[in-house]
């Protein structure tokens, strides 16, 4: 039976469609539609639940060794009050998640793990911590609301005080208020654009959606839901677990080496990752020259042979034309390759473009 967070009836008063995901009952999209949605995120600003995603507390005089270990990025020098993302990798070098890591300090991270994968990423990482460390499974008492878009800020400076908005991005003040709400405030998300997550106690998220949503009328806030979720996070080329990667599939072929740390002691998969050699697949963009719409697991072909296989695909709202992501051999990464891939036994044009599709002006 699915889960519904706090927020279930909140999405049910604004009309919301709810639909069954990552084991809970969420909202796909309002009256709005997701295109509305996805357009309010790109040109004012959108607020999403995001309750679902799991939270883990690791802490102890060994917690930096074991975070160290478990994630291919490197947690050296991290300061109190930034966060930083990872993959988490397994001994055969796939991913077992990705995630991002909030230092609250020396010897206390807080980890915000994928909805899906949260038992498995708890259980992994349980079963892969040593010394004096404790790893605590808090995701049912917290409630998370992404707050997006280039007037997501404005809206924000209305009900929080000046001192707990982080300044940097990646960056969190811990113990804010917003009327009487104590929450964490992050500027971190998942659409491509300027914003903050917020992180609360799971029984206040009804009343801080209310707060932002009254706050945020002048600027064109609306609610959104997961289409447009999805459709932002792709056309920022922002990876997403089960699509750009999974156990079988280093971060590297994801296309985050950058997150990969080779030059650190030791991390869970490294030795496979350096036994694999010169990567063999890459993650790349794909842009839709002929007539149609590309989803997931769609064959890419080019020189007359199969090459790889799309990703995530979908029509990008903002960008106003069709776009795909896609695992393919590494020999046909360049941009400008034109390509064909199958969908129910059409054959499509496309091109490879460099990613990510869309960027936020700074």
């Amino acid at each position: 039976m699915e889960l519904k967070t706090t927020l279930y009836d909140t999405h049910v008063k604004y009309g919301g469609k709810i639909v069954p995901f990552a084991g809970y009952l969420l909202p796909v999209q309002y009256e709005t539609g997701v295109i509305t949605e996805h357009m309010a995120v790109r040109e004012k600003c959108g607020l999403f639940d995001v309750s679902h995603m799991g939270e883990i507390v690791l802490k102890g005089p060994d917690a930096f060794k074991n975070l160290n270990m478990l994630l291919s990025n490197d947690y050296t020098g991290l300061e109190d009050g930034m966060a930083r993302y990872s993959p988490m990798c397994n001994e055969e070098g796939g991913v077992v998640d990705d995630l991002i890591v909030y230092k609250i300090r020396d010897d206390c991270y807080f980890i915000v793990v994928n909805a899906s994968n949260k038992d498995k990423d708890f259980a992994w990482m349980k079963a892969h911590v040593s010394g004096d460390a404790e790893l605590t499974d808090i995701s049912d008492t917290v409630g998370q609301l992404a707050l997006q878009g280039p007037k997501a800020m404005e809206v924000l400076r209305k009900v929080a005080r000046p001192e707990d908005i982080p300044d940097k991005y990646y960056a969190f003040r811990k113990d804010c208020d917003i009327q009487g709400i104590r929450c964490l405030i992050s500027t971190t998300g998942y659409t491509g654009e300027d914003g903050v997550e917020i992180y609360m106690a799971a029984e206040d998220a009804p009343k801080m959606w209310e707060i932002l949503i009254e706050a945020g009328r002048e600027e064109g806030l609306i609610p959104c839901g997961l289409g447009a979720r999805d459709t932002l996070r792709l056309e920022a080329a922002m990876p997403l677990y089960g699509h750009e990667m999974d156990d079988t599939v280093s971060p590297k072929e994801a296309g985050l080496g950058i997150f990969v740390k080779m030059d650190k002691e030791d991390f869970i998969g490294k030795k496979a990752i350096e036994e694999a050699g010169p990567l063999k697949r890459r993650r790349i963009g794909l842009k839709v020259t002929g007539r149609g719409i590309i989803r997931e697991q769609a064959p890419v072909f080019a020189d007359g042979k199969q090459i790889g296989v799309t990703t995530s695909g979908t029509h990008c709202p903002y960008l106003g034309y069709p776009v795909a992501m896609a695992r393919v051999e590494a020999a046909y990464k360049e941009p400008g390759t034109p390509v064909t891939v199958e969908v129910r036994g059409r054959m499509i044009d496309a091109e490879i473009v460099k990613l990510p599709f869309y960027k936020r002006a700074k």
